[in-house]
């Protein structure tokens, strides 16, 4: 099964616009996704392909740096790429400064905009890899027991299995049976693998 489309949402109350940039996208191979208004984009939900966001910054109603603040807090790792008629160099300071990806002055050149939405496509293809590896990584945490789980904290502390049958009052022996159900549930192949797992879930340590 061919993997699905990027998308790119598109922002503008200008229609001519909208439609210039659906023919634009849909020529370079994406899914555009139109809104007249930053509202009826909020009412969209969250798609689970790569996907990125065309905002004009002078929109009726809400606007486009206020809806770049809501996205912020609901959905920080939406990519958001401004258009605007207008050179407004305090707008666009304060649009990077929130994190916008990239600020376009219309009329602005195709290629331009073309290459903003692939580097954006690719900062959110990179975010839900990351995304789906911890998700992973959480289910195979929570797949070991309550103390296979306390075995690999202090084995990512970097304890010894003396030590760490020590701090449990169990024999070298079971924390080595244990360590192996760790090291075979987390699919992890080294030590090192383990201690990535367990930065990437933000394990604390088992000993503060």
């Amino acid at each position: 099964m061919p993997a699905a489309k990027p998308t790119v949402f598109v922002v503008d109350d200008d229609v001519s616009v909208r439609e210039s940039l659906e023919m634009l996208i849909e020529a370079a191979g994406w899914r555009p996704e139109l809104f007249a208004s930053a509202q009826a984009f909020l009412e969209r939900a969250p798609v689970a392909v790569p996907h990125c966001l065309v905002l004009d910054i002078s929109l009726p109603g809400l606007n486009g740096l206020d809806l770049q603040k809501q996205l912020v807090a609901l959905r920080p790792e939406l990519p958001i790429i401004f258009i605007t008629g207008h050179g407004d160099v305090p707008k666009s300071v304060q649009a990077m400064k929130a994190g916008a990806v990239e600020f376009l002055t219309k009329p602005f050149a195709d290629a331009v905009l073309i290459e903003a939405i692939r580097s954006s496509l690719e900062r959110s293809r990179n975010f839900l890899s990351e995304s789906a590896e911890v998700q992973g990584l959480k289910e195979r945490f929570s797949s070991l027991t309550q103390r296979e789980q306390q075995v690999m904290k202090l084995v990512v502390d970097g304890l010894l299995n003396k030590q760490i049958g020590g701090e449990l009052g169990i024999s070298e022996i079971t924390v080595k049976a244990h360590r192996g159900k760790v090291m075979h549930k987390m699919k992890a192949d080294s030590l090192p693998s383990l201690v990535k797992m367990a930065a990437k879930l933000g394990v604390p340590p088992a000993k503060a």
